[in-house]
């Protein structure tokens, strides 16, 4: 394992501007890595999402957890945890399989000493309903969250949210990790919307939603 490669992105949530002027933000805090598909010497496109999503909260440990300082792990070391951990069976060491929710949260905690809680989101539910506990999380812990589902599949990181004051309207500042670029601009990722507001409105409505939240309190 190694520290985040030089040329990653840091904090980019720092580079867009809000969605409107009137909206109430609650952001992450603290410093973190974008990590995405190819960014080291991996070529993970296609099935990689989930631990690119992993690696960019794990970089949110490691630089907020000062006595913990366990590098960023590389996708095998993730698998081999896992094997270790015997979640996986040894079939899944240099595999393309996928991981979740449950990984990550696994994960953090083998990795990092840091719970993680899981808020699962029915189909049926509405996205609203999670305006009020992102809000509270980037408030209390301030971490990057990782968000999957199942017919929306593509892991995606939770970096902040923006809620009108009046109303239950908000968007969500997503980070995707599906960007293959090995060394993108800010200016490209915010203009190819790997780093974009993202209405409560726009996202599948027929898939669940797993949200994993890491419940420690980051140095700020």
């Amino acid at each position: 394992m190694a520290k985040d490669p030089a040329y990653l992105l840091e904090n980019v949530h720092e580079k867009i501007a809000p969605p409107n002027e009137t909206a109430s933000l609650n952001l992450a805090q603290g410093k973190y890595a974008y990590y995405h598909y190819c960014c080291d010497s991996v070529d993970d496109r296609g099935w990689g999402c989930g631990y690119r999503t992993l690696q960019t909260l794990c970089s949110w440990a490691y630089y907020s957890t000062p006595s913990k300082q366990t590098p960023v792990p590389s996708i095998l070391d993730i698998q081999t945890a896992l094997v270790d951990m015997q979640d996986k069976p040894k079939t899944f060491i240099n595999s393309r399989d996928w991981i979740g929710s449950l990984e990550v949260c696994y994960c953090l905690d083998y990795f990092y000493d840091i719970p993680c809680k899981v808020y699962h989101l029915t189909s049926t539910d509405s996205l609203s309903t999670v305006v009020d506990m992102l809000k509270d999380h980037f408030t209390k812990f301030g971490s990057p969250v990782m968000m999957g589902g199942d017919q929306d599949a593509a892991s995606k990181c939770v970096l902040g949210i923006a809620h009108e004051k009046e109303t239950s309207d908000a968007q969500l500042l997503i980070l995707d990790p599906h960007c293959a670029k090995t060394q993108p601009k800010i200016e490209t990722i915010i203009d190819e919307n790997w780093l974009s507001w993202r209405h409560i409105n726009s996202f599948d409505k027929t898939s669940f939603y797993n949200f994993c939240l890491p419940q420690a309190i980051g140095k700020l």
